[in-house]
């Protein structure tokens, strides 16, 4: 089985961007990004293109899958 994992969180510290800004500017909600970010909620193709330009950045900069 493959799990979604990503570095929104290592982005948003790079860029110093709270939650709730990141997702003010992608148009989601803050509790959004805090699942995101947990892992326990895999965002659309839509939201993901987003939050990469968001952080300028490829998307699979900040999603990748990996196998357990």
């Amino acid at each position: 089985m493959s799990k979604l994992v990503n570095r929104v969180r290592e982005f948003r510290a790079r860029d110093r961007l709270s939650q709730e800004e990141l997702a003010k500017r992608i148009g989601a909600s803050r509790q959004t990004i805090a699942l995101i970010e947990r892992g326990d909620y895999s965002p659309s193709v839509l939201l993901g293109l987003k939050i990469a330009e968001v952080f300028a950045v490829r998307v699979e900069d900040v999603f990748s899958i990996e196998s357990e």
